[in-house]
């Protein structure tokens, strides 16, 4: 299983930037697409990016193409997402995930499924 940690979370305003890190741990890290799901209270835990370090490839959630990009940089088993003009329904807290077979593959996938999680880091957006 993979171990995960994520960072980079805070506080900005409306058209805002934030960085977001996964470091990732384990023996078949690179073996798995990994990806950035996002949830709010009372709502469902919601896909956003999916990248693959072979390739690599990346997909990402209509909601945010254009704004948000995911990248990995497998000298420091770390997945980012560079989030920028950040809306306020951007507002979430946001979780790295690993499990799947393609970047895409994040997308459909059932998120209870994953056999890795992070803990999760606040991201919110102010008007």
């Amino acid at each position: 299983q993979v171990q995960l940690v994520e960072s980079g979370g805070g506080l900005v305003q409306a058209g805002g930037s934030l960085r977001l890190s996964c470091a990732a741990s384990g023996r078949t890290f690179g073996s798995y697409a990994m990806g950035w799901f996002r949830q709010t209270p009372g709502k469902e835990r919601e896909f956003v990016a999916g990248f693959k370090w072979s390739g690599p490839s990346t997909y990402y959630a209509d909601s945010v193409k254009g704004r948000f990009t995911i990248s990995g940089e497998y000298a420091k088993n770390t997945v980012y997402l560079q989030m920028n003009s950040l809306k306020p329904e951007d507002t979430a807290v946001y979780y790295c995930a690993a499990g799947a077979a393609t970047a895409q593959a994040m997308a459909s996938a059932r998120p209870s499924l994953f056999p890795s999680w992070g803990q999760g880091t606040q991201v919110t957006v102010s008007s």
